[in-house]
């Protein structure tokens, strides 16, 4: 069967399945085709960080964008931390969610959050897909991790309020994530359909209370998770559940902002129903818009799934009406970001506030008064596998940091069994400062630096993810994250600076 195409119509059905998609492209200019379909109804777009070189251009970029249409949602996936867009290559000036809590000042939360927002609206983005909500209940989750504010749910939920608080004041819409949360999952949804087998009381008083703050504070998105949650929908996961949309979200919690889908190209959604059926069926389920995320980013999707939502009311699998609710909620938002960013007052810059934030976050555990150093170290970075929402060009560490207050410091990144052994033959017989991310997930890295302490004990130990495992070393530093702001503290720390 020839699948049907709609190229060349602007009709209303046709318009309003373009203003829900919120598409990738590639280049740091604006393609010919976004620029078109702008003119055809499409109503966002999301930025990555293979569109971003520095902060003028992505100015430039958006507002090329603007004058196509001046209304359009510009998107980004800027959480701070290690989640970076604006900073991906230098690393985040924001030391993220974990840290933040670890801090546990609300007030702090807001004004990173709204400094976060200035920045943002600075260079005309004016949507942000943070903050995540998450209560990482489950310390073996390997995509939300130092995303979290933490596993307490009145932390996550007060901490989740401010952020969202803060953002907002900038003029930039904040789209909560991951709805009912992404924290007790053990499978990445980056990769595979993950699953939470809570009953509805677990959900309701662990899960759900950051979302309720999150409403209460005016979020004015949230992001689904394509996450399998059998006490909700044992069929069909949150992304394409009409119960947990429409029922819960939209009914039992009273949220009436716009609903966006995580990227709908990731394989929890995309290898079981492929990415047309599955925006389909989203829609249906009650989901406002669709992200098209970071790894799909061309004309050729953005046609096919146009033509899919036409298709899809047109034979009567998704109600017209459905579709113009959630088309007119796009437009909402794009009106609220426009007098959002005609009233916003001209915010004074707080560059320093990141930095301040990952220096309160630091913990220190020294084993016995610790002399700090004074010549420059070997930093062995014990490297695990980056998650998608984190990327690998993304650097992070204490290295660079170290070298400028410590010239001469030197380093590597090492992984798997033999790591320990070569760090030490790399290393000499210079002090070692062994960076870690998440020890007690990777058995390799813990056995690393067994041999590391046993050769070397004057080691000191940099814990960049969740400090889950005992302090060891000479100095145990843990960061709760992995931002260049981070590592910059942790520096201060080795070197007894700042």
């Amino acid at each position: 069967m020839t699948r049907p195409t709609f190229a060349s119509s602007t009709d209303t059905l046709t318009r309003d399945a373009l203003t829900i998609l919120q598409p990738g492209f590639t280049g740091t200019t604006a393609p010919d085709w976004v620029l078109r379909r702008l003119g055809e109804g499409l109503a966002s777009v999301g930025l990555f960080g293979r569109n971003i070189h520095t902060p003028e251009q992505v100015a430039a970029l958006t507002a090329q964008l603007r004058a196509e249409r001046d209304d359009v949602l510009v998107a980004i996936d800027e959480e701070g931390g290690d989640v970076t867009r604006l900073e991906v290559r230098t690393g985040s000036s924001f030391p993220g969610n974990h840290a933040l809590g670890a801090v546990d000042d609300v007030e702090l939360t807001r004004d990173v959050a709204a400094e976060l927002g200035r920045r943002l609206a600075a260079c005309g983005v004016n949507l942000n897909w943070a903050p995540s909500a998450d209560v990482n209940s489950n310390p073996e989750n390997p995509v939300i991790g130092v995303r979290s504010f933490g596993a307490d749910t009145g932390l996550v939920a007060r901490h989740t309020a401010a952020y969202v608080t803060g953002l907002q004041s900038a003029g930039v819409a904040a789209c909560t994530k991951h709805f009912p949360g992404h924290g007790d999952t053990a499978v990445d949804s980056h990769d595979a359909m993950p699953r939470i087998d809570v009953d509805t009381s677990v959900l309701a008083s662990r899960d759900l209370a950051p979302f309720r703050a999150a409403i209460a504070a005016g979020s004015r998105a949230v992001m689904s998770a394509h996450i399998l949650v059998p006490a909700l929908d044992p069929d069909r996961p949150v992304t394409l559940s009409p119960r947990a949309l429409t029922e819960l979200l939209r009914g039992e919690l009273g949220y009436d902002g716009l609903i966006v889908t995580d990227g709908i190209e990731m394989k929890a959604i995309a290898s079981a129903y492929g990415i047309e059926r599955g925006s389909v069926l989203a829609v249906a389920a009650g989901a406002d818009a669709i992200c098209v995320g970071g790894g799909l980013s061309d004309e050729g999707t953005v046609e096919r799934l146009r033509d899919a939502l036409v298709s899809a009311v047109r034979t009567g699998e998704l109600a017209e009406e459905r579709l113009a609710d959630a088309a007119a909620r796009v437009r909402a938002l794009a009106r609220w970001t426009a007098e959002a960013a005609k009233t916003d007052p001209d915010r004074a810059p707080d560059d320093e506030v990141g930095l301040r934030a990952a220096r309160r976050a630091v913990r220190l555990t020294p084993a016995e008064p610790f002399t700090p150093l004074t010549e420059p170290p070997y930093v062995a970075a014990l490297t695990p596998v980056a998650n998608f929402a984190v990327g690998d060009k993304t650097p992070w560490g204490v290295a660079a940091e170290l070298f400028r207050l410590l010239p001469g410091t030197e380093t590597g990144s090492f992984s798997g069994e033999d790591a320990g052994r070569k760090a030490l033959a790399a290393a000499g017989s210079r002090r070692i400062v062994a960076v870690v991310r998440d020890e007690h997930r990777h058995p390799w890295m813990a056995t690393a630096l067994d041999t590391l302490l046993a050769a070397r004990p004057d080691t000191v130990v940099v814990e960049m993810g969740l400090p889950q495992a005992a302090p060891r070393g000479a100095l145990h530093i843990a960061t709760h994250g992995a931002a260049r702001v981070c590592g910059r503290a942790a520096a201060e720390a080795i070197a007894a600076t700042g």
